[in-house]
């Protein structure tokens, strides 16, 4: 009886996340930004992990409550470890793009996060790894080019970019100008400026 009783209550309790986020969701569409953080806030505090990521967004924008980057980390942290993929390549690039280096446990979890999210599909995540590996301090070019063709894959012009240097200068791969060219030529047709600069 007392394990219905808590199966009970963890339902009763994730549901009510689910419609407070919902009514989170709602209420930013409707540009009711501070109700909308209210909403998000009360579900996250109760361990629903789409709200910690929405908490997130709103102290990384501003939106509904102060700017504030390390609340910001910390709701993308919370929701990250609950497999949020894309909280993990959030919590990930403010950590590496915002942290010194020297903090190794952090900088490699922040890693993991990112690789994560990069198998679960979040191109952001693939682009960032990718660029993060070939320019690391020990650089990792054929997991770099890896990330890069999943990215690229996914339709993210910069990374097909990035897939056409590594042809061209033989990053992780073979040197091939033909190669080169072709991701250059699609990464162009996308609108990327730097592969028309490239193809001059």
């Amino acid at each position: 009886l007392e394990e219905a009783a808590f199966q009970l209550q963890q339902i009763f309790r994730i549901d009510i996340s689910i419609a407070l986020n919902i009514l989170g969701i709602e209420s930013m569409r409707a540009g009711h930004y501070r109700i909308a953080y209210t909403c998000f806030k009360l579900a996250a505090d109760r361990g629903y992990s789409k709200a910690q990521f929405n908490v997130g967004l709103c102290y990384e924008h501003g939106r509904g409550t102060e700017k504030d980057l390390e609340k910001a980390a910390f709701y993308y942290y919370q929701a990250a470890s609950s497999c949020h993929p894309m909280a993990q390549y959030r919590y990930a690039r403010y950590f590496l793009c915002h942290r010194p280096e020297n903090e190794w446990d952090r900088h490699q979890k922040a890693v993991t996060f990112l690789e994560q999210a990069a198998m679960a599909g979040i191109t952001e995540a693939q682009a960032c790894l990718g660029v993060f590996y070939m320019r690391g301090l020990q650089p990792k070019e054929k997991r770099g080019l890896k990330y890069l063709l999943l990215a690229a894959k996914n339709g993210d012009a910069q990374s097909r970019y990035h897939v056409g240097v590594c042809y061209e200068k033989g990053l992780g791969v073979q040197q091939n100008l033909a190669e080169a060219i072709r991701h250059y030529r699609q990464s162009a047709a996308a609108g990327n400026r730097n592969s028309r600069e490239r193809l001059r």
